[in-house]
C-alpha cells in the first residue's frame, strides 16, 4: 500500500465563534477546547498512525504562516507548508497538496485529508476508519468520512450511503442542509451520515478526477506551483496563476460528479466546532450546566457558557446564553441562534470594523503588540519582544514613537546608532528615522510604546531589512 501523506487544511475565519476567534487568529490557531491549539490537536491525532517526522502538507494563507510554523515545531511536527494566495474554497487547496505530492518524485502517496479544526475523542476509533479508508483508496477511490449522526442537525450537509455499511461503500447522494422534519427522516433511516469534510485519496487519482471535472481549476493550479517558489520553511504559489481558479469545494466540483466516491462510516466522537453550540457541547460542565472560563461567575445560571479574557464577567439568573468577553468585544448570544454569529460578522465587516479581523494582541513573527489605547493623533501598545526576535529595519512616513522598556533589555537601532535600553529607560524615534528593536537576551522584552502623528496604520511602514522575509507593509 502507498504512504499515507496527511494534508492539514488551516485556511478559514471561523467566524461564528467570533469574538474569539477572527480572521488574523482564527479558531483552527486557538486552544478553543483543551490546552493544545486545533491545529496541534489534528496533527496529535495521527500519533502511531503516520510517521510525523515525514512531512506533512499543511496549507494556510499567508498571514497566518509564522505561527502555523510555531505551532507545528511546538509539536515536533515536521511539514511542507503551502501558502495559499488566496481563499479559493476546498477544492483547489487540496490540488495544491496534491501537486506538491506528485512533484517529489515517489510514488503517489494516499493523501488524508483533514481540518484542522475538528475534535475527534476516541482516536482509536478513527485510526481504524482511516485504514479502511487508506485500502479503498488505494483501488483508485475518492472516500469521504461519513459521521454516524447522533441527532437531526440542520447544520450539516448528508451523504446518502448505497447501501450503508462498516467498510467503504458507494455513495448514493450528496445532499445540501435540511430543514428538521428532513433531518430527522434521514437519521431515521439509518442510510445517511453527515458530510465531515475529511476525504483520503491517492494524490494521483485526485488529479485526474480533477482533471475531468473541473480542468481550469487543474490548469490554474498546475500553473501556480509549477511557478511559485519554494523558500526555507513555505512553498508559496504563483498569487496571478491560482486567482485564475475557480472558487468551489471539494463536493461541488469532484465528489457530486465522480463516479468512484465512497464513504466510510466514522463513529469517534467528531465535532467540528463550528458555532458556541458546538463549544458547549465538547465543554466541561458544571453541576447546571454552565462553562465558566476566566474570571466569570454564574449565579442561578443554566446551560450557558460565561467566558472571560480581561475581566470580571458576572451572570445571574440566565440560561441557555453564550457570554463571551475579549479585551475588545462582549458577546451574547441565545444558543439556539448561534449559527447568526456569522450574520452578525458580516455586519460589522460591512461597517469596516477591525473587530472582525484582528484582537487587541496582534501577534508577529517577532512576538506580538497589544493596543491599549487608540485615538486621534496618539495611540499607545505594549511590544513583547520574544528572545532572540528582532524586528524589522523600517522608518515612518506620518508617525514619530517613543519607547520605554519596561521588563526586560532592548537593543535599538536608530539611523547610525545602535544601544541597549534597560527597564526604565527610554528613546525617541522621529518621524523618517530608521529604527529597529532587537532582543539579544533570553527573556522576552516588554517595551510600551507611544505613536504620535496625524497617520497612525499599520501599512505606514517602510522595510530595508526583514530577518522573516516580509516585503512592504503589515505582512
Amino acid at each position: 500500500m502507498p504512504s499515507i501523506k496527511p494534508v492539514i487544511l488551516a485556511g478559514g475565519s471561523g467566524s461564528r465563534l467570533w469574538p474569539v476567534s477572527r480572521a488574523m487568529y482564527p479558531k483552527q490557531l486557538l486552544p478553543m477546547v483543551d490546552e493544545q491549539t486545533m491545529l496541534q490537536s489534528t496533527v496529535e491525532r495521527l500519533e502511531g498512525l503516520v510517521d510525523r517526522s515525514d512531512s506533512l502538507i499543511v496549507i494556510c494563507n499567508e498571514a497566518h504562516r509564522f505561527l502555523v510554523a510555531e505551532q507545528l515545531s511546538a509539536v515536533d511536527a515536521t511539514a511542507d507548508i503551502v501558502l495559499e494566495p488566496a481563499g479559493r474554497n476546498t477544492a483547489p487547496a487540496i490540488a495544491l497538496a496534491a501537486l506538491h505530492a506528485v512533484s517529489e518524485g515517489k510514488e503517489p502517496p494516499i493523501l488524508l485529508v483533514l481540518p484542522a479544526d475538528h475534535v475527534i475523542s476516541d482516536r482509536a476509533v478513527f485510526h481504524a476508519a482511516v485504514e479502511t479508508a487508506a485500502a479503498s483508496a488505494a483501488e483508485g477511490h475518492l472516500v469521504t468520512f461519513g459521521i454516524v449522526p447522533t441527532a437531526p442537525n440542520t447544520g450539516y450537509g448528508y451523504i446518502k450511503a448505497s447501501p450503508a455499511g462498516e467498510a467503504a461503500v458507494p455513495v448514493d447522494a450528496f445532499v445540501e442542509k435540511p430543514d428538521l422534519e428532513t433531518a430527522q427522516r434521514y437519521v431515521e433511516s439509518g442510510d445517511y451520515f453527515w458530510n465531515s469534510g475529511m476525504f483520503m485519496f491517492r494524490a494521483n487519482t485526485y488529479l485526474e478526477e480533477l482533471g475531468k471535472h473541473a480542468p481550469g481549476m487543474l490548469e490554474a493550479c498546475r500553473a501556480a506551483m509549477d511557478k511559485g517558489m519554494a523558500e526555507t520553511d513555505f512553498i508559496r504559489p504563483d498569487t496571478d496563476s491560482f486567482l485564475a481558479s475557480p472558487s468551489d469545494s471539494i463536493d461541488y466540483a469532484i465528489m457530486e460528479k465522480t463516479d468512484v466516491a465512497r464513504v466510510v462510516p466514522l463513529d469517534a466522537g467528531w465535532n467540528d466546532v463550528g458555532s458556541w453550540e458546538a463549544i458547549y457541547d465538547v465543554r466541561a460542565k458544571d453541576e447546571q450546566g454552565n462553562v465558566t472560563e476566566g474570571d466569570a461567575h454564574a449565579v442561578n445560571c443554566r446551560g450557558s457558557i460565561v467566558s472571560s479574557e480581561s475581566r470580571l464577567v458576572a451572570a445571574v439568573g440566565v440560561e441557555d446564553l453564550t457570554i463571551i468577553e475579549t479585551k475588545d468585544a462582549v458577546l451574547v448570544v441565545h444558543k439556539q441562534h448561534s449559527q447568526d454569529v456569522k450574520v452578525l460578522v458580516d455586519r460589522l465587516k460591512e461597517n469596516e470594523r477591525e473587530e472582525t479581523s484582528l484582537h487587541r494582541q496582534v501577534y508577529r513573527p517577532w512576538g506580538s503588540y497589544d493596543s491599549l489605547e487608540n485615538q486621534e493623533g496618539f495611540q499607545v501598545k505594549r511590544l513583547i519582544v520574544n528572545p532572540g526576535a528582532v524586528l524589522s529595519l523600517q522608518l515612518h512616513h506620518h508617525r514619530a514613537e517613543h519607547w520605554v522598556v519596561v521588563k526586560g533589555s532592548a537593543r535599538i537601532t536608530l539611523n547610525d546608532d545602535e544601544f541597549d535600553l534597560g527597564v526604565n529607560e527610554s528613546t525617541y524615534v522621529p518621524i523618517g528615522a530608521k529604527h529597529r528593536i532587537a532582543n539579544v537576551t533570553d527573556e522576552p522584552v516588554h517595551i510600551i510604546e507611544v505613536q504620535c502623528g496625524d497617520y497612525l496604520g499599520e501599512d505606514d511602514i517602510v522595510r530595508f531589512e526583514d530577518n522573516y522575509g516580509r516585503e512592504g507593509t503589515n505582512t
